[in-house]
């Protein structure tokens, strides 16, 4: 058994493949998601390779749930050391007029981005924190996945960026209060298309080549920062396609 492991929440047929398949390549991979269809290709996918991977369903944005989640990764990894959590989790995602979203649209967007976040969080840092000392290859990592509407609240994204503004908030306060104990907390603004099977019939920057973005070059991002040095921490990363304008 490794002496490191991963946690990736948020898998699915895109990004989060891409990042399984790429810190698998490394560590064994634990894979949360709300239902074993998200993940089950994936484990199927990284153990067909030689790699190791778990999937557990899990909804992020209940405790209780995700309590459970970590008991179970605690009785698999008894005594191995979390290397690097990623939340990817995207749910919430609305796109409206204003007068035509609900408070459950508001409600479902802070429920995936900010109380799943805040609840991950504290189920990964003691993990991490513990990690500092244990001689890892890299620095302990917590990543979070954010998109243009963490830094921009566009028309008909009121409640999808509430979310996402939530989150980089807490990732922010997050990266201030545990770097100086070891851990590297970075958020990623994905700014743009992302090239995946749910947006293949979407057109982006006039269809032209490399106008959305690679999942793969996304997985690539993210494990450069989980072996940045301690001395150059990078607390946020954004990402855009070479014809995308911001």
């Amino acid at each position: 058994m490794s002496k490191f492991y991963t946690i990736i929440a948020g898998v699915g047929a895109g990004t989060g493949r891409s990042l399984a398949l790429r810190f698998a390549k490394s560590y064994p991979v634990i894979l949360l998601a709300r239902t074993p269809q998200s993940y089950n290709p994936i484990v199927t996918e990284i153990t067909s390779l030689g790699g190791q991977a778990l999937g557990i369903p899990t909804d992020t944005s209940d405790a209780t749930s995700l309590a459970s989640a970590f008991q179970t990764i605690k009785d698999h990894h008894k005594d191995a050391h979390l290397a690097a959590a990623i939340y990817n989790v995207g749910a919430g995602f609305a796109v409206k007029p204003f007068l035509s979203l609900t408070p459950t649209d508001l409600s479902a967007s802070l429920s995936s981005n900010a109380v799943g976040l805040f609840n991950f969080a504290q189920q990964t840092l003691p993990l991490l924190l513990s990690s500092v000392s244990a001689s890892p290859p890299h620095p302990p990592s917590l990543i979070v996945t954010g998109a243009t509407a963490s830094v921009r609240g566009s028309p008909k994204f009121a409640t999808f960026a509430a979310g996402k503004f939530a989150a980089r908030a807490l990732t922010q306060s997050l990266a201030r209060e545990f770097g100086p104990q070891g851990v590297h907390v970075a958020h990623v603004i994905v700014d743009g298309v992302i090239d995946i099977p749910r947006t293949k019939q979407w057109e982006a920057n006039g269809g032209v080549e490399d106008g959305k973005i690679n999942s793969d070059a996304i997985a690539e991002s993210y494990w450069h920062l989980h072996t940045q040095h301690r001395s150059a921490f990078t607390q946020e990363l954004d990402l855009r396609p070479y014809v995308e304008k911001f």
